[in-house]
């Protein structure tokens, strides 16, 4: 069963009628961020996100939090094999991706669509406007609101923060939009090519949770 905020997304999209040709094509649909103008308190906010030195390994409240976890690490990392077939790789991949997702209060299926759009998982991609990584960041956001390092924006962690902190930014920005904010993020606001393509690739990588299991924790 699709969550209500997959529903809502359905609802603001339409119709992904170019989102399969995107897709099929194999090609990264390169990410493109505007320099925004912002408030003070949303640089700072941005700033303490990219910077927090936190665990970054998932911390679980209960059992039942733990089970779904590796439920959807399980399936998400077998979808992911041919893309990232090293199992180290994929396993550090995943981890960094739930936890930025969830820790920026993102869906993490639309944050795995969002990378397989913009890069096709691929750690070091380039675009022509010059984005970097799995998430496709930009090299200003790194002045904006890092430590103006460029390179840091190959390095998986990294990549992933500026990119989920940033498309919270934007959702935000976009009082709770995605259809906008995914345009923003890409630089194609009020297009719909980019963010139907997003969402056709979120809904590859949806995890339906087992009920045996939930019912066997509920259990005990």
């Amino acid at each position: 069963m699709r969550s209500s905020l997959s529903r809502r997304v359905a609802a603001w999209f339409g119709p992904a009628l170019l989102a399969a040709s995107l897709l099929s094509s194999g090609a990264a649909q390169a990410g493109n961020q505007k320099e925004e103008a912002m408030a003070d308190s949303v640089r700072l906010a941005l700033e303490r996100a990219i910077n927090d030195s936190r665990p970054l390994r998932p911390v679980f409240r209960d059992e039942a939090s733990r089970a779904r976890y590796q439920q959807w690490f399980d399936a998400t990392s077998a979808r992911l094999k041919r893309r990232l077939p090293d199992d180290q790789v994929r396993r550090e991949f995943l981890e960094s991706a739930w936890y930025e997702s969830t820790r920026a209060g993102l869906d993490p299926a639309m944050v795995m669509g969002l990378i397989q759009v913009e890069s096709a998982y691929r750690k070091y991609a380039v675009s022509i406007a010059g984005a970097r990584g799995y998430m496709q960041v930009m090299p200003f956001w790194t002045k904006v609101i890092g430590d103006a390092n460029r390179r840091a924006l190959f390095d998986m962690q990294t990549n992933l923060r500026y990119g989920c902190s940033i498309l919270r930014m934007y959702i935000d920005m976009e009082g709770g939009n995605l259809y906008l904010a995914l345009g923003r993020y890409n630089g194609s606001r009020g297009r719909p090519e980019y963010p139907n393509a997003v969402l056709a690739a979120w809904k590859n990588w949806e995890f339906k949770q087992d009920p045996m299991v939930s019912a066997s924790i509920a259990s005990r």
